[in-house]
């Protein structure tokens, strides 16, 4: 029998996870003790996900995990240790790669009341740390700090707050940051070390309240590097968000139109900082007072 066997409500999906590993169940109950659960015998789910042990002698003999999603293993598993997060890691894959009829883009996003800024970056960027210090410093909303989800129907964004992923140097920085809470930090992954902040309450409790983009920011962090900000044009965005869209193409024509309905109300920044300190007053400027500005 698994440890873990329970039904998610992580919106705006349903996800059935199960699971053997203990550090799995430590992890739900680290980061996922006040998300809704549904039920096994009733409810439809988005997402059928496995985190199991390794097959044969890799069971007892460098043990490992793997990720299976509906049955199906889509990669290569990795060291038992690390079976916490790659659930998470193989959550992102699934919201990633299935077409549910949204537009998935690559980008952190956070909120007060309606209006959203959505942060596109590439790996290595800053964004969730950007995002955490906008959570715990500055009291925005987290909707994600990874992902994206914008429904073409209504033109918003859909909230999808799980624990923000931090790695390497800004595990120390967001530690410092009052009332983050984070978990283990795992060594030596793929990405380094990792851990994740907790995502908080508030916004949990907000997670069926989308948001509407007011401002699209492309964030940059660069070691000692003078706070700069620069306005861009929405083709440039444009261009910009289609290359870290991660289902575009199979959307086609709507995602083209949804995508065109969100720039349409958006203004568009670039940003160069080199410091919280310095990305949060750019923040505050770029949104015309909304962020309190507040060092680590």
């Amino acid at each position: 029998m698994p440890l873990v066997d329970t039904v998610l409500q992580i919106a705006p999906f349903t996800v059935r996870l199960r699971s053997p590993f203990a550090a799995v169940q430590r992890h739900l109950d680290n980061f996922y003790v006040d998300v809704p659960r549904g039920s096994i015998s009733r409810d439809f789910v988005d997402f059928d996900v496995q985190v199991l042990p390794a097959r044969g002698l890799r069971r007892v003999w460098h043990p490992q995990a793997r990720f299976l999603l509906d049955g199906e293993e889509p990669f290569f598993p990795l060291p038992a240790e690390q079976a916490a997060p790659l659930f998470e890691w193989g959550m992102n894959w699934c919201v990633a790669q299935r077409p549910l009829g949204e537009l998935v883009m690559h980008a952190a996003v956070v909120a007060q009341g309606d209006a959203a800024v959505m942060m596109p970056g590439f790996p290595g960027a800053g964004k969730s740390t950007l995002c955490a210090a906008l959570v715990h410093l500055a009291g925005w909303r987290l909707l994600s700090d990874e992902l994206a989800i914008l429904d073409p129907a209504t033109g918003t964004l859909l909230p999808h707050p799980r624990p923000i992923s931090l790695k390497n140097a800004s595990i120390a920085v967001v530690q410092a940051f009052q009332g983050a809470r984070l978990g283990p930090v795992y060594r030596d992954t793929r990405k380094g070390d990792i851990t994740h902040a907790a995502c908080p309450g508030a916004s949990q409790r907000q997670a069926n309240v989308p948001a509407s983009v007011r401002w699209v920011v492309f964030p940059r962090f660069e070691a000692g590097a003078a706070p700069h900000c620069e306005a861009l044009s929405r083709a440039e965005a444009f261009v910009l968000i289609s290359e870290q869209s991660f289902n575009n193409e199979r959307m086609g024509e709507v995602g083209f139109d949804a995508l065109c309905a969100l720039l349409t109300g958006a203004e568009c920044f670039e940003m160069v900082y080199g410091s919280t300190t310095d990305a949060l007053a750019l923040v505050r400027q770029i949104t015309g007072g909304k962020v309190v500005s507040a060092a680590p």
